[in-house]
């Protein structure tokens, strides 16, 4: 699989899990995860085959347990849109009532993203490897 530059911009490995790379957004506003199947040339969920379509569903459960464990999310946002980035890719995001785009959609409310602070990001991955080496 060759990684979107767009998603490689914008996002750090935290880590392998079998059919899926998990990544964490840089976008401190929310905790924000992403699913990015490690297969080519994959644009919709329909794509992928039938075996790895079950196999994104108990990663997707997975990250959505830690998730919801991790940051206890009022509501948790689940998401494949690609319409910049065709490369099949499955945001999870932890949502709070209290955040700044509550109840609206992350995507496109907010002109720019605010970055982590390089320490914070790096505190960020190791807190969900250490949660996704748990569940595995």
């Amino acid at each position: 699989m060759i990684l979107d530059e767009e998603l490689a911009k914008n996002s750090r490995l935290v880590t392998n899990l079998p059919l899926c790379e998990v990544r964490i957004q840089n976008e401190a506003r929310f905790p924000w995860i992403i699913l990015v199947p490690k297969r080519d040339n994959i644009e919709e969920i329909i794509d992928l085959s039938i075996e790895d379509q079950e196999q994104l569903l108990k990663e997707l459960r997975m990250a959505s347990q830690v998730m919801q464990t991790q940051f206890d999310a009022d509501k948790l946002n689940i998401g494949a849109l690609g319409n910049i980035v065709r490369q099949l890719h499955i945001h999870v995001i932890a949502r709070y009532e209290t955040d700044l785009a509550w109840p609206n959609p992350v995507w496109g409310y907010f002109e720019l993203s605010t970055q982590y602070a390089a320490d914070a990001l790096e505190r960020r991955i190791k807190l969900l490897k250490d949660a996704f080496d748990k569940l595995a």
